[in-house]
């Protein structure tokens, strides 16, 4: 009786968890682009455009980095790369580099980048290179002479690989010609001091040695103002200067076309221009709370609004490049289009490249990019992941849309049109403007007049074309075509200053601007804020991967940045994020999914319970049910037929294959009895205790074997996630070996129950095997710790079914 209320509770959390998962996919829709329309309508002459200049709008690019040894600055130059070369027009282009952790590492890398792009961005153009990853394109196994038309690609291939080797070698290089740049100026510094000492002694040696500071040292012959190799106070990680650094200014309003030259390519008729690009490190100090990466984002974003001022920003993570040279382009499809000014981003799938081809832990996660995320974009748009992302800048400022909605009823049925409190922002600022506080105005912005005076014009700037009466605030068509003025030492200057670590004081900067501070997953959040006020968002997904990035491989990693996710999501039920306090312009459905984010870790004690069920039913002799009867076994069949049909009718729909779905359902059981477990206990323990919660950067570097590149997927790092996967695994394990000998040494054997029991119990270990595997190692060579564990809860369990149920002297 007790096995089967134990089974009955944990199904019916699995039913109301299901329901949550399947009813924000009502409505999945398909979204095409048209990119024709887009150029015919911005960029071909017209009356008020007699020159054909882009009437486009200006884009913003955002790359966030914080760790070089995690992070290696070769991948984020690629990056970088491919953000300089996409098609769209370049002086509207603008692209920034946020280094949290102010390493020289990183600045060199992106001026050795810069320096590459000027050759590199020229040499895509002309010969319409994708992907415009140089790393990626020369590991490309097709042909590369493939649709190329020019007789001198051959040409100028070899030599932009040979110049991209050289690139890589120097960047490979940067570590050791700084140490030694920095010892040879140290030393040259000392000698001086000692110098200087024994002229001030009377032309004697001083007693006591001469102490110089081993400082970090620019190629300017100057002090790095960042992190140092040898930290020091005002040089290390939570302490230094604010940094920006203009690396490629801001570029002609008309293209600039290229010419012969014997040294270089030949890019006669090639536009020659790069987009201006930027390196920025916030200024960090003791006692503040700089907010991790969301506090270096706001300050990206206000330092951007003063040097380019993009109404439109693309946020990428240093891992993922531009794949598709024209997916700002998809992007600005929607932008532009009728209706555009209610989108507040445009969320674009994740792909990944470097995963095993079995896909042992689901990395591609393509349930969720495939499924999920296009079935939200037939209600009010799919959640913010946190890379991949075009932000229509005046949402990110905390401000609603120019028309929304509010629903109300039970099932939010009756919609009526919501008040606009832009119209309202005169009134009384003591009293709120709305009965909720996400549908107040923000007002507090900083002291930066610059900044300020800088929100209309993006605001204006972001509208689409005011050419057709259907059009509803709208701009005049011919309203952009003015050439960008450069920039000067007063505006850089506001830009230093706007990311200084006093900058946010009593400001709403983080609580109702920008980023929103207070979870580790904070770019969640931030877009159930924009959607909260009525904002819509769009999944676009493209012919050609937009963007593509790197996963973690190896069982641990992966487990962490599950980890990550889910505590994030525990964060959220348990602050005033919960969509249970949503205000009345979320759409029903869309709350459910909001509540399905916020819900689905505290599924994993239910599943955890679910898990040991079977090895309970072996170890105890009984069943969950009296006995394998007819009507039990057909509504068993029934409810697993419905089941399956419904996720073959979502993975046709989806376009998922059925490989990747059962991938996807194994590593729900391997990430819900650990990482998710886990997370929950954190939260409650945040919630309840206060204590908080760091995590570690995902590493973005390969694997030391450069002959295998799988090499890191056999990588075994013991971690406390481990114990209850491997502890479900024993259990069931021992249970089985117990009741089959139970009951082929049993008087009356009742075979019912083992097969019942041991159905459960291989069904739990088929979901379980990637997880044994991964334990495994590299052909079976197995940690010692693993064996430890095992043995230790193997002897647990046998002791304790001998206490439970001991043997019958009698018999």
């Amino acid at each position: 009786m007790w096995l089967w209320a134990m089974s009955t509770v944990c199904e019916t959390w699995f039913a109301f968890s299901w329901l949550l998962d399947q009813l924000p996919k009502l409505n999945p829709i398909n979204r095409s682009t048209d990119l024709a329309a887009l150029h015919d309508k911005f960029e071909q002459p017209s009356p008020s455009n007699p020159h054909a200049r882009s009437d486009l709008p200006g884009v913003d690019v955002f790359v966030s980095t914080a760790d070089p040894d995690k992070e290696p600055p070769l991948v984020t130059a690629n990056t970088i790369l491919s953000i300089l070369a996409v098609e769209y027009p370049v002086e509207k282009l603008a692209c920034y580099i946020s280094d949290d952790g102010a390493s020289i590492l990183n600045f060199e890398a992106m001026a050795e980048a810069v320096n590459f792009a000027e050759v590199w961005v020229p040499f895509c153009r002309k010969h319409n290179i994708e992907p415009r990853n140089p790393d990626s394109y020369f590991s490309l196994k097709t042909d590369p002479t493939k649709n190329k038309k020019r007789p001198d690609f051959v040409k100028d291939r070899r030599w932009i690989k040979r110049e991209y080797d050289e690139f890589k070698v120097r960047i490979n290089g940067l570590p050791e010609v700084i140490r030694r740049r920095s010892e040879t100026h140290n030393n040259n510094e000392e000698m001086k001091e000692k110098k200087l000492a024994t002229e001030k002694n009377g032309g004697e040696s001083p007693a006591e040695p001469v102490k110089v500071v081993k400082a970090t040292w620019m190629a300017d012959g100057t002090h790095w103002p960042g992190t140092w190799f040898n930290p020091i106070a005002d040089h290390f990680k939570g302490d230094h200067a604010g940094i920006l650094q203009v690396m490629s200014k801001v570029p002609p309003p008309d293209p600039v076309m290229g010419h012969p030259d014997d040294k270089v390519l030949d890019f006669t008729g090639v536009d020659i221009r790069i987009p201006m690009f930027a390196y920025v490190s916030r200024e960090k100090r003791p006692g503040f709370d700089h907010n991790k990466k969301a506090g270096a984002m706001n300050a990206m974003v206000r330092a951007s609004a003063i040097l380019s001022n993009g109404p439109f920003i693309l946020n990428l993570d240093c891992d993922h490049y531009v794949y598709n040279s024209m997916a700002v382009r998809e992007g600005m499809c929607f932008m532009m289009d009728r209706g555009g000014d209610r989108i507040c981003y445009i969320q674009f799938p994740q792909r990944f490249e470097g995963i095993d081809p079995s896909d042992r832990y689901a990395n591609h996660n393509t349930v969720f990019f495939d499924g999920n995320m296009r079935a939200l974009d037939g209600l009010q748009g799919p959640v913010y992941v946190g890379t991949g992302c075009m932000f229509r800048r005046y949402a990110l400022y905390g401000f609603h849309p120019p028309r929304s909605y509010e629903y109300s009823g039970m099932f939010g049925q009756k919609k009526t049109k919501a008040p606009n409190l832009q119209d309202s922002q005169e009134d009384s600022e003591t009293e709120p403007l709305s009965g909720h506080p996400d549908l107040d105005l923000p007002k507090k912005f900083g002291n930066s007049i610059m900044f300020t005076e800088s929100i209309a014009v993006a605001e204006f700037q972001g509208r689409p074309l005011a050419d057709h009466m259907s059009v509803q605030n709208g701009r005049p068509p011919g309203a952009l075509i003015a050439p960008r003025l450069p920039l000067d030492a007063q505006t850089v200057a506001e830009a230093v200053a706007v990311i200084s670590c006093w900058y946010e004081d009593k400001t709403e900067w983080g609580d109702r601007i920008g980023w929103i501070y207070g979870s580790v997953t904070e770019d969640v959040v931030t877009g159930y804020r924009m959607h909260n006020r009525g904002w819509r968002s769009i999944y676009c997904i493209t012919k050609r991967d937009a963007f593509r990035g790197t996963a973690p491989i190896n069982l641990t990693d992966r487990l962490h940045q599950v980890l990550r996710w889910a505590t994030g999501s525990v964060e959220i039920f348990f602050s005033r994020n919960n969509v249970f306090l949503a205000s009345p312009r979320l759409k029903f459905l869309q709350r459910i999914a909001y509540l399905n984010i916020g819900i689905y870790p505290f599924t994993s004690i239910f599943l955890v319970v679910y898990c040991f069920l079977p090895a309970i039913s072996l170890l105890t002799g009984q069943f969950i049910v009296q006995s394998l009867n007819t009507a039990f076994l057909c509504y068993l069949l029934i409810i697993t037929m419905t089941l399956a049909l419904l996720a073959l009718l979502e993975v046709k729909w989806s376009g998922i294959g059925l490989e990747e779905w059962w991938r996807n359902e194994q590593f729900w059981v391997i990430g819900g009895s650990s990482a998710h477990l886990a997370a929950v206990l954190q939260g409650l323990l945040k919630v309840l205790a206060g204590i908080e919660i760091s995590f570690t950067l995902t590493s973005k570097s390969a694997a030391e074997d450069e002959e295998d590149i799988f090499a890191d997927l056999y990588v075994i790092k013991w971690t406390s996630l481990f114990v209850m996967p491997l502890t479900i695994i024993v259990v069931n394990i021992v249970a089985l070996v117990i009741g089959i000998s139970r009951t082929i040494y049993s008087v009356l054997p009742q075979w019912n129950k083992l097969v019942g029991g041991s159905f459960f119990s291989f069904w739990v270990l088929s979901h379980m095997y990637p997880f044994a595997k991964g334990l495994m190692g590299r052909r079976g060579r197995m940690p010692t710790i693993v064996y430890v564990w095992t043995g230790l809860i193997s002897i647990t369990v046998s002791l304790l079914w001998i206490s439970v149920s001991p043997p019958d002297d009698g018999k």
